[in-house]
């Protein structure tokens, strides 16, 4: 399926205009104005940390084509035992649909989740101190890099595909066209962990962390990433045991980001990247 562009649009400008709204609340003026004035260094220092994070993303994208054939033979297939754990936990959930829930919800599906991802790359990209842009976007990387790996390993069907008569697919129900936004980035089998859940722990992890620097940042973040975990279990896309590894994945991500950058590890990763790439670039030319 191909994402409609009107839909990417629509999620460009919403998370342009959450991002701008917040930085307003959130962050200090002058701390833009530095951004204006030091952009240069700024980049700079950004790049080791999202030439990771990017590296991941294109091996995620490249991976997850083969992946749920790859995980059919070497995978195990665990939704039996997740819904032996929990039962019907998501359809006792569901029965407290209202329709001013699914919206609410569904938004903070798309909209929420891509917002609450995006402004902490920002407000930490305009710190003196890169230390926290480097360990969030390291954590980011980290989230799907062993996100894709346990994906790889753990076969699971979310509770929609499982529970069809229990459950109702409220996010495709409620907002048709988002089915080709979430085909696109996932597959059926592809729910433990909890992607969403994660990098919204980590979120709320690092906004805790930052407390003393954004004060108003912290309450924002716990609300839309805890709406974005409600959300994967109302809408039926997660089941509540793909929730809990999530923040267990999500809270360990925050940690290593932590140790790498104090190892250097990122830098040292980044940097061979950029001369494997330089390398490939001066063969190609040469032939």
């Amino acid at each position: 399926m191909t994402v409609p562009l009107a839909l990417l649009a629509m999620i460009v400008t919403v998370t342009v205009v959450l991002t701008c709204v917040t930085a307003a609340f959130v962050v200090e003026w002058r701390l833009i104005a530095r951004l204006r004035t030091e952009y240069r260094s700024t980049i700079r220092t950004a790049i080791p940390s999202l030439s990771v994070l990017a590296g991941v993303l294109a091996i995620n994208s490249v991976v997850r084509d083969v992946g749920v054939e790859l995980s059919w033979l070497i995978g195990w297939n665990i939704t039996g035992e997740i819904y032996a754990v929990e039962g019907n936990l998501v359809p006792a959930i569901q029965s407290l649909a209202h329709p001013w829930l699914t919206t609410y919800f569904s938004l903070t599906y798309v909209y929420g989740y891509v917002f609450l991802l995006v402004f902490p790359l920002v407000a930490y990209l305009v710190l003196e101190n890169m230390e926290w842009f480097r360990t969030a976007a390291t954590a980011y990387a980290l989230n799907y890099a062993i996100g894709l790996g346990l994906y790889l390993v753990f076969i699971a069907y979310g509770p929609r595909n499982l529970l069809p008569d229990l459950t109702e697919p409220l996010l495709y129900t409620n907002w048709p066209s988002s089915q080709f936004l979430v085909s696109e980035v996932n597959a059926n089998t592809n729910v433990f962990p909890s992607l969403h859940t994660s990098l919204s722990a980590t979120v709320i992890v690092l906004a805790y962390r930052t407390r003393d620097v954004y004060p108003r940042w912290l309450p924002i973040a716990t609300l839309v990433g805890g709406s974005v975990m409600l959300s994967t279990m109302y809408l039926a896309i997660h089941w509540g045991t793909d929730v809990v590894a999530g923040v267990a994945l999500g809270v360990g991500s925050v940690w290593l980001a932590r140790r790498l950058l104090e190892s250097a590890a990122v830098e040292t990763l980044a940097d061979f990247g950029r001369g494997s790439l330089r390398t490939l670039r001066r063969e190609i030319s040469n032939r």
